[in-house]
């Protein structure tokens, strides 16, 4: 009997023989190293942990962290590391991984430290460290549902363990590090020796964890000063705990008690205080500096058309007079559009937009002249007229929103005086737990997923397969201006995604498993089975929500 199997390597560009059972870490051994280790591999499209061994003739493709799905498995493991590390030195107190700060890096405090010092984030770091040379193993057990929550329990994982109650299996899988135990919802690095970059340092009330950027995998992003941010994710975190809802474990127990209406409201209400509050900012700058221009920015599927205009009707009670453009509609011709760098068109691009047109329109219109606004189709890929004149008079604000409100070389001829200046992003509040924040992407390719599918014609397929430029262009034209805000919005909503989950599965189950694309379809399949489905009936119409789902009262 041979017991020799032929699998193909994406990374050699061939096929290698190796023994029935062999793991991936094994088979990794075999590939020349890049500067960077694999972290994780992709077996037939599937994404699975280095120990995981190959029995069956397989395709086989390892990442490093310079891969969307590598950073990820670093990021984890580095929590996972960060766990361990603070239970080894403040046992009993719990560690909290609150939110994203900069590209690659995390806020992070712990329970009953009202501030670190220097000092101490040099001991949590050496600590680190120190685990980081011992090079301990990261084990992957699947037991008994009944035996992972007992676990949980003697680590007073309270969090954990009611996501766990709200969906019940037979089987669920725990790591263990050492002593320490947990989960993080994807693939973890084999041991703690994978974890050749990361640092400390004091931040606000806890620390910031430095990690490398997935575009520039040598280098720290530390000092990160985003003051506008963090408060954004600040206020939004008290609120939800203040609510009872920062964990899905805690939604989904509130959606089971029969209470999805009351969270609906809820949430609702308090968008709608935070448009009324910055309408009235916006009141006192038109009176104090007279801006006749309100410029919105945001990534991709951030609700920025639907925040301008709920925005719109704030202004219309305060007297002032709202008209909207959005630069969608000054897209190039489709075969116009510049290329990124694997040739795929770069819709992200500031040269996406027709700069002149635009500008021109934008002179004409300050100078009290009407103008035909175009309209972009994003089936066809071409411009219309809009058939509707636009005109400014004494009591009209201008908002214009857009992926690059906030850059500068888009209205140079606009002092920044005039112009006031909103940056509103997807910043989910909620967490799946105490150490697993859900990522803010992740939220925003839900929207998109189901936006695209319903209104521009577009398949999962379509969607994910250029979600990665995507998120390039976000990193490249848009991120970089996000600080010279006046303010910034959060249109997340604490329970859209147990709202978009019926929608978003539909769609995702339709990428076949032939595709690279198929295992970020798998991934958000099984990240969206943590979330009880709640149905859409009692969101408004002038939801943000309703801009992805449909039934919308605003016209598009």
């Amino acid at each position: 009997m041979n017991d020799t199997i032929q699998i193909i390597c994406e990374n050699l560009g061939g096929k290698l023989s190796v023994e029935m059972g062999t793991p991936l870490r094994q088979i990794a051994g075999r590939i020349t190293p890049g500067p960077h280790p694999f972290l994780a591999a992709f077996v037939n499209n599937r994404i699975k942990e280095l120990s995981y061994r190959i029995y069956t003739p397989v395709t086989v493709r390892f990442v490093d962290i310079t891969s969307f799905a590598g950073i990820r498995v670093y990021q984890r493991t580095a929590w996972f590391l960060l766990q361990k590390a603070v239970k080894d030195l403040y046992p009993g107190r719990r560690l909290h991984i609150r939110h994203s700060m900069g590209q690659s890096g995390f806020y992070c405090e712990i329970e009953g430290i009202d501030r670190f010092s220097p000092s101490e984030t040099d001991r949590l770091r050496d600590r680190m460290r120190a685990l980081v040379e011992q090079d301990l193993p990261i084990e992957r057990r699947r037991m008994l549902t009944s035996e992972v929550r007992a676990r949980y329990a003697e680590e007073g994982f309270a969090d954990k363990i009611e996501l766990l109650d709200t969906r019940p299996r037979l089987y669920s899988d725990l790591y263990t590090l050492d002593d320490t135990v947990g989960y993080f919802y994807g693939s973890l690095a084999p041991s703690t020796g994978y974890l050749d970059l990361f640092d400390l340092e004091p931040c606000y009330n806890g620390f910031y964890l430095a990690l490398p950027l997935r575009t520039d995998p040598d280098r720290l992003n530390k000092n990160v000063q985003q003051e506008k941010m963090f408060s954004i994710f600040q206020e939004y975190q008290s609120w939800v705990t203040l609510m009872g809802v920062p964990t899905i474990g805690a939604v989904n127990a509130r959606t089971l008690a029969g209470d999805a209406g009351g969270m609906i409201k809820m949430a609702e209400a308090f968008h709608e205080r935070k448009f009324a509050d910055v309408a009235d900012a916006i009141q006192r700058a038109n009176a104090e500096r007279g801006i006749r221009m309100v410029l919105i920015s945001g990534p991709s599927s951030s609700g920025k058309t639907t925040s301008a205009k709920r925005l719109g009707i704030q202004l219309g009670v305060l007297g002032l007079r709202p008209v909207m453009i959005s630069l969608d509609d000054y897209f190039v011709d489709r075969e116009k559009t510049p290329l990124d760098e694997n040739g795929e068109y770069d819709y992200e691009a500031l040269e996406a937009i027709d700069l002149e047109l635009f500008n021109d329109h934008l002179r004409r219109l300050m100078a009290g002249q009407s103008v035909d606004i175009p309209r972009y189709d994003f089936i066809t890929g071409r411009r219309t007229q809009h058939g509707t004149p636009l005109t400014l008079d004494e009591r009209s604000i201008l908002i214009i929103e857009g992926i690059h409100g906030l850059n500068p070389r888009l209205t140079p001829s606009i002092p920044d005086s005039k112009k006031f200046r909103i940056y509103i992003s997807c910043f989910t509040s909620v967490a799946m737990d105490n150490l697993s924040r859900i990522a803010t992407t992740d939220n925003r390719l839900l929207r998109r997923l189901t936006r695209d599918y319903k209104q521009r014609g577009a398949d999962a397929l379509h969607t994910l397969s250029r979600w990665a430029s995507v998120r390039r262009g976000e990193e490249r034209h848009i991120f970089p201006y996000q600080e010279n805000a006046d303010v910034m919005l959060n249109s997340s909503l604490f329970y859209e995604i147990s709202v978009l989950r019926p929608y978003a599965e539909k769609i995702l189950r339709e990428v076949p498993d032939t595709v690279p694309e198929f295992d970020e379809a798998r991934r958000m399949l099984k990240f969206l089975d943590n979330f009880i489905p709640i149905p859409s009936d009692e969101i408004p119409p002038t939801s943000i929500l309703r801009e992805f789902i449909g039934g919308s009262s605003f016209t598009y």
